[in-house]
């Protein structure tokens, strides 16, 4: 397929004191087989190189462009600003973050599989996280998925195939008919949207290794694992998108599952001792999701916990004492640090 027959592809990335892999994302980018894009980098107020670094690639390739937010803005606030620099001719978009970077046929293979089937309005391939391989369990087929059966399958099975959005590739009008594109209220926005789009399209997976993510100590990453931020945005979809998906007795089913599983949760954070920022986010979360909070719920988890370790070697509950005394470590070297840079901007 030559240049003047490919369908304009619209990149983009958000970076906030990026500089170290900025310009190997960049260079992932010129280095596509797929020739006919745009690239707009989105610097949120960085205070390192990456608008230099940024602003070089500008000068030297006319697709390439570099919008500076005038105030720091957030991390998802900041994706939706991103999004919004998509051109009105692209067809497809992506983002990349700025510690990311793209095998050279990344865009080449997913704008083959979206051309082939319009159904499909999001495309999806294997990532590469250090030597582990990431969004696997969909069975191989060249032929796209229905919207409906990725998402009951992700919430009946927890078959979770889509969360990485260096290895995604939207169309475009999809990304344009929904503004702002992410919840800015769920720092699980870019699996919410996806979900929300699959009601009304197909999904498109290429069974091949196409991005590479990168994960650091202090990113946003890193603080959704500690946190567990997972387990909340995964009880929102539920509760928001969970009608569209499953019949009312699965639902209920997965509902009173995946409270259960969320109150072991805390149960176990509670032996662990964990700090006020943890119980505000998930008393918070349950809140939102309309399950309230039960303190007599977390006890039982935490009760729970003790008796399975009781049950098992007495090296269990060594294990749980000594976890507790490293997460109370890592928390004094990191209690003046902030979550960082690698989607653009900042938690709070």
């Amino acid at each position: 397929m030559n240049t003047a027959s490919q369908p304009l592809v619209s990149i983009v990335t958000p970076v906030y004191n990026g500089a170290e892999y900025l310009a190997e994302c960049i260079e992932s980018v010129l280095e596509q087989s797929y020739q006919n894009w745009d690239y707009t980098i989105v610097n949120n107020c960085s205070t390192d190189a990456s608008g230099e670094i940024a602003r070089r690639y500008a000068a030297k390739d006319s697709r390439i462009r570099v919008r500076e937010n005038q105030e720091f803005l957030r991390v998802i606030p900041n994706h939706n600003v991103a999004f919004r620099q998509i051109s009105p001719q692209s067809k497809y978009c992506k983002m990349i973050f700025a510690d990311d970077w793209m095998f050279p046929d990344c865009i080449a293979q997913m704008v083959a599989m979206a051309e082939e089937y319009p159904s499909v309005g999001i495309v999806h391939a294997y990532s590469l996280q250090g030597s582990k391989v990431l969004w696997t369990g969909l069975p191989y087929s060249r032929r796209p998925v229905s919207g409906r059966e990725v998402c009951r399958q992700l919430f009946l099975n927890g078959l979770y195939v889509f969360g990485s959005a260096t290895a995604m590739l939207y169309r475009s009008d999809l990304v344009r008919s929904h503004d702002p594109f992410y919840n800015e209220a769920n720092l699980h926005a870019d699996t919410e949207a996806t979900i929300s789009l699959l009601r009304n399209c197909d999904f498109g997976f290429v069974h091949q290794v196409l991005a590479y993510s990168r994960e650091r100590a202090g990113s946003l990453s890193k603080m959704s694992t500690d946190l567990n931020t997972h387990i909340a945005g995964s009880l929102h979809a539920l509760v928001v998108y969970g009608p569209d998906y499953l019949t009312r007795e699965e639902l209920q089913g997965q509902l009173s599952q995946h409270l259960s599983g969320y109150y072991a949760f805390l149960g176990k954070g509670l032996l662990l001792g964990r700090d006020k920022a943890f119980w505000d986010y998930h008393k918070k979360k349950l809140m939102e999701a309309g399950a309230g909070f039960s303190r007599p719920r977390v006890l039982a988890g935490a009760l729970k916990q003790i008796g399975r370790a009781l049950l098992r070697p007495a090296s269990a509950l060594d294990k749980l004492l000594e976890r507790r005394h490293a997460e109370a470590k890592m928390q004094d070297r990191e209690s003046n640090s902030t979550v960082s840079t690698r989607r653009g901007g900042t938690v709070a």
